[in-house]
């Protein structure tokens, strides 16, 4: 491939990613009027608390308790566990962050678009994820049985009217607590016998039961009480099938409703200190799961075993019950094992939620902010503006003084804005989500001002090059090898600075970090890369018959 052919490649390849970043920074004035929903939906930058408004608090860790070599993981768990809190929000980008500050540690949270602060205090501090349960007894059961019985009052009222020719279709959809036939008015279709549990099955199939109507009793199985109509039959003997129908009414036990089946105990996450995967026998035997109390969740569970000896104790997180262990004997040391058929893998999942639900370090709310939404977008309208603003006298500057030149450095100028914004947008869909904030689109400005700054460094020295009569390839390449040094170390140093910042600092400060991070590799790639590419294909034997649109007249000399 010669020279100009594998030029027209690389600027097809450069138009290719203006296309897909113009495409997705800026959906709303593509040509493609189907997409343009999809994408302004799918493909959104994620605004920070400053620019959205919400909240802002910030909580010290107290570590005085943790062996050093453990304060980094303590810190790590409890960082987790909050932000596995606050997403109970739902809000979109919760930012959850450590910080220190001397020999003190912070964990900073931020809930954009929240407005109770009392409710995330709440969440992030005293709700009880991890919680411990014991049955509850005669009384539960009591409260069941007396709801099995109204049902069953209810059925026996219901029977009555199907009995006297109410239309039976209209008592299952009023009644049945059978979703498959509720809405078909009852309707189970045609079966042979088996097909149903054995009470329903016997009386469906009975030679006394006439098709077209309503067995005169209550059918009780382990589902409920059922009305059932026998509605037409058809065939003989093995091959004989019935078409029936029924009202239900359920029956319910312990077993299908953990909230009655066990009550509230007061040991919560606050009081597990650790979780972890032990082994039976001498570590031979099946994995089990060692649980480790504080003081005060010790006596709570010396009780609970005591009163709990061969019951269930359940193990609930988000209200959700993990495992049910029964109790063999009572506990006093604040240490539990939970035993079970357990593999290794499910062991190490069981004891990584019970993990998740607790604090491993207490925490204190240092501060707390709210922030007001409407202050943001105004700031980020003005702050757009600016930077509009600043971008269009720089493109008019750049147009008027280098020419031909500027009006290359303003395209690619726009495109580097696209692929920065598409960035922005498509990091969502990444592990390391970027999130605009008023300090980031400080950052981003100021790495504009250093992609212009790279092309000056760039025309300048191509136009030195021309000035002395070299041809416009030769001049281009020549204007790069030379800037090339300037622009690699002055962007290097601002790298080392902001690499500085991402690791020492937080909040804004990281944020402005970040985005001018991006913003100066991605300037350096269209500088050096997009800029170039640009200048070989759009400029060649007819500039040079026409210098004026490369240098100012009386600029041009000859080859010495």
């Amino acid at each position: 491939m010669n020279y100009h052919s594998k030029t027209r490649l690389h600027f097809a390849l450069v138009l290719l990613l203006g296309l897909v970043s113009g495409i997705i920074a800026y959906p709303q004035i593509t040509w493609f009027p189907q997409s343009v929903a999809w994408l302004e939906e799918n493909f959104k930058v994620n605004l920070g608390l400053d620019l959205q408004g919400g909240i802002h608090l910030e909580y010290k860790a107290d570590v005085s308790q943790v062996p050093g070599d453990k304060v980094e993981e303590a810190l790590s768990a409890a960082e987790a566990v909050i932000e596995r809190r606050v997403n109970a929000f739902g809000v979109g980008e919760p930012l959850v962050q450590r910080s220190s500050v001397g020999t003190d540690n912070y964990i900073i949270v931020e809930l954009p678009g929240v407005k109770d602060i009392e409710e995330a205090k709440k969440t992030i501090k005293e709700t009880p994820l991890l919680e411990f349960r014991e049955e509850a007894g005669e009384e539960a059961q009591k409260q069941i049985d007396d709801e099995n019985t109204a049902n069953q009052a209810k059925a026996e009222l219901v029977l009555k009217r199907a009995l006297a020719g109410d239309d039976f279709a209209a008592l299952a959809a009023a009644n049945s607590a059978d979703p498959g036939s509720k809405d078909t008015g009852g309707d189970l279709g045609f079966a042979a016998k088996g097909k149903f549990v054995d009470e329903f099955d016997t009386v469906l199939f009975d030679e006394n039961f006439k098709a077209g109507t309503v067995w005169p009793k209550l059918v009780e199985s382990q589902y409920g009480w059922h009305i059932i109509k026998k509605v037409e039959e058809k065939g003989e003997g093995d091959a004989k099938e019935v078409r029936g129908a029924h009202v239900l009414f359920p029956k319910y036990t312990l077993d299908q409703i953990p909230d009655l089946k066990y009550k509230s105990t007061g040991l919560t996450g606050k009081n597990l200190k650790s979780a972890s995967v032990s082994y039976q026998g001498q570590g031979m035997g099946s994995p089990q799961v060692a649980l480790q109390f504080d003081s005060e969740g010790a006596q709570l569970f010396a009780d609970l075993t005591r009163r709990n000896v061969g019951k269930q104790i359940a193990i609930l997180i988000d209200s959700q019950i993990v495992t049910a262990p029964t109790v063999q004997t009572e506990i006093l040391d604040g240490q539990a094992v939970i035993t079970g058929s357990y593999t290794i893998s499910e062991a190490n999942a069981l004891v990584k939620r019970l993990n998740e639900g607790a604090l491993p370090v207490p925490i204190s709310l240092e501060s707390q902010q709210s922030v007001d939404a409407s202050l943001g977008s105004e700031a980020l309208r003005q702050s757009l503006f600016a930077g509009l603003m600043g971008l269009a006298a720089v493109a008019v500057f750049m147009v008027f003084y280098y020419r031909f030149l500027g009006f290359v450095s303003v395209i690619a100028l726009v495109l580097y804005s696209a692929m920065l914004l598409s960035i922005f947008k498509l990091s969502g869909y990444t592990p390391f989500s970027i999130t605009l904030t008023l300090s980031g689109i400080a950052g981003f400005i100021l790495s504009i001002g250093m992609a212009v700054d790279a092309n000056v460094l760039i025309f300048e020295r191509t136009r030195e090059e021309l000035a002395y009569g070299k041809n416009v390839y030769k001049a281009i390449d020549e204007g790069f090898r030379r800037a090339w040094p300037s622009i690699r170390d002055g962007n290097y140093s601002t790298l080392i600075t902001t690499f500085i910042l991402i690791g020492m600092g937080t909040g804004f400060v990281k944020g402005f970090a970040i985005i001018l991070t991006i913003g100066v590799l991605l300037s350096i790639f269209t500088a050096v890369v997009l800029v170039r590419v640009a200048l070989r294909f759009l400029i060649g034997q007819w500039a040079e018959k026409r210098p004026w649109i490369l240098l100012p007249p009386g600029k041009i000399y000859e080859n010495d």
